[in-house]
């Protein structure tokens, strides 16, 4: 007797084990489901930044560089991806040391276009003053590259007041395309295009040609045929 009681409190003990056991599990797992939850969530938030980055970046597409005291944000439209034969607005967004704008009127600027490499300019555009985003009285010119290829823009500028500002020289360099071109017809596709309408405006007087003669021939042998009976009589 005392033998079976030991035997099912032992079985009981094991039960109880068992228990504790998967209850112990249970409890361990649902931390782990609420980590991975958050993981889950946190990939999500960082690739929503990273598509919010992507779509934002063009528009803040400008360069910055600096000379003596002199700092320049450089810009080219369309968001530095200027096309060959097409005119490409480009401007300076020049600041003395302390962030204060220099207006173009106060700055004897020169931009000269060079290809990559070379030390003569190729064009020098003439800079005007312009108004663009948060900036006012800027220098900025139209620049038509004459083909794709890489280029060197150099903006060299001094005070036109003494001690305003030191001279400076500033160096960008911008990668041009291929100009978007509508397809242009060869030769023996207009003259076929011009063979073909030729032809079809010859078409109607052939074609009416033949139903006249008949007619004609009808009229004269109506007539000649009057004039034998005529002559029976």
């Amino acid at each position: 007797m005392i033998l079976m009681q030991n035997r099912q409190q032992t079985t009981n003990n094991k039960q109880q084990i068992t228990n504790n056991q998967h209850f112990d599990y249970a409890q361990c797992r649902q931390p782990t489901l609420r980590l991975r939850s958050v993981q889950a969530t946190n990939n999500k938030l960082i690739l929503f930044i990273f598509l919010f980055l992507v779509q934002i970046t063009p528009t803040l597409a400008h360069t910055v560089k600096t000379d003596a005291n002199v700092g320049a944000t450089f810009h080219i439209e369309p968001n530095h991806n200027p096309r060959a034969g097409e005119p490409n607005r480009a401007w300076f967004a020049l600041t003395r040391q302390g962030g204060k704008l220099i207006p173009l009127r106060a700055c004897d600027c020169e931009l000269a276009v060079k290809n990559q490499g070379k030390d003569e300019a190729i064009l020098n555009p003439e800079l005007t003053a312009i108004s663009v985003e948060q900036y006012t009285d800027i220098p900025g010119a139209n620049i038509i590259f004459p083909q794709a290829g890489i280029y060197e823009l150099v903006l060299k500028g001094s005070p036109k007041s003494d001690g305003d500002f030191l001279p400076f020289q500033l160096s960008y360099t911008v990668t041009v395309t291929p100009a978007k071109t509508a397809p242009v017809e060869s030769e023996e596709v207009v003259e076929d295009v011009k063979e073909a309408k030729e032809k079809a405006a010859e078409k109607p007087a052939f074609q009416w040609g033949i139903p006249a003669a008949a007619l004609g021939i009808i009229i004269a042998g109506g007539m000649f045929w009057g004039i034998v009976g005529r002559g029976k009589k």
